[in-house]
């Protein structure tokens, strides 16, 4: 990542943050799960949607909050 990427990132971020932020509350895990579904109606199956990685990157936080949070059903 160059330089300039990364500035443009710093700069993005605190537009960016409250969706990609890990999760440490209800509320917050509930948000990602909203925000998910409304990505997952938008892109769908499409892996080349400009959007489809930001999907991954929100699966990836939300599984690893409910592996921490949410008890197994037996």
């Amino acid at each position: 990542m160059s330089t300039i990427q990364i500035e443009k990132a710093f700069a993005a971020w605190p537009q960016v943050e409250p969706a990609l932020r890990v999760p440490r509350t209800d509320k917050e895990y509930r948000h990602l799960v909203k925000l998910l579904d409304r990505l997952v109606d938008e892109v769908g199956e499409d892996e080349g949607h400009p959007l489809a990685s930001m999907m991954d990157v929100l699966g990836v936080l939300i599984e690893r909050f409910e592996d921490e949070h949410v008890p197994e059903l037996a």
